[in-house]
């Protein structure tokens, strides 16, 4: 029986960073716990501590520093800050509150995640499983330990994107890496398309609400877990 993932709470108002954030960190291995108040949040973090918790500084009600100052009267969960505000003395009023670490808005919700995993490390944290694993000699891809049926032409694509991703694949590159892989030589370009839609509705299966294949206007596809 596999672990439970660890538990980030995010707290964040502003409803389409909270849903960026929390797709990268379902995607991640974790599992997000949103919140849009502040006062909401403390009481439940209070309640049911989380592996972690991402924090904006400015909240509707009790402001990140708050929350922040509140879970460090009686608890070690790390903190990570996030804000627009970028003058030094809102950074240094952040770490004094007791954050761990500070993210200045836009930022990376690619490096959050490579913060959050440091912290959980450093915290004793086990290290979340893999959300999607390859397994090439078997032919086989599993999303969260369970293989997905995929025909060799789904593999051999999915295969691909998921080995490189953040890499644009234009539909000629994928026709040929899925030819490499194994797919049958009458897989032909213009039927690239309806085999993403096949992985696309195969994946929302097991990650409900994760976009992993992302389209490229006038491009082709990315890989985004």
């Amino acid at each position: 029986m596999s672990a439970t993932p660890p538990r980030i709470a995010i707290v964040e108002d502003e409803p389409e960073l909270a849903g960026l954030v929390a797709d990268y960190a379902r995607a991640a291995g974790y599992l997000p716990q949103p919140f849009d108040d502040g006062a909401v949040a403390l009481e439940a973090i209070r309640s049911d501590p989380p592996a972690l918790v991402v924090l904006d500084l400015m909240l509707p009600g009790l402001d990140g520093l708050a929350v922040c100052g509140a879970l460090r009267a009686g608890s070690d969960i790390p903190v990570i800050m996030t804000t627009a505000r970028v003058e030094e003395i809102d950074r240094l009023l952040g770490l004094e509150a007791g954050a761990d670490d500070y993210l200045c808005k836009p930022f990376s919700p690619r490096e959050l995640m490579a913060r959050i995993k440091a912290i959980l490390r450093r915290s004793g944290h086990a290290p979340a499983a893999p959300l999607l694993a390859v397994d090439a000699a078997a032919r086989r891809i599993a999303v969260q330990g369970r293989a997905l049926d995929l025909t060799p032409t789904e593999y051999g694509i999915l295969a691909a994107l998921a080995r490189r991703p953040g890499q644009v694949f234009s539909r000629a590159q994928l026709l040929d890496l899925a030819r490499a892989g194994g797919a049958g030589m009458d897989v032909a370009d213009r039927t690239i398309d309806s085999h993403v839609k096949n992985l696309r509705r195969k994946l929302d299966a097991a990650l409900p609400g994760v976009e992993a294949i992302r389209s490229i206007y006038g491009v082709g596809y990315r890989f985004e877990l």
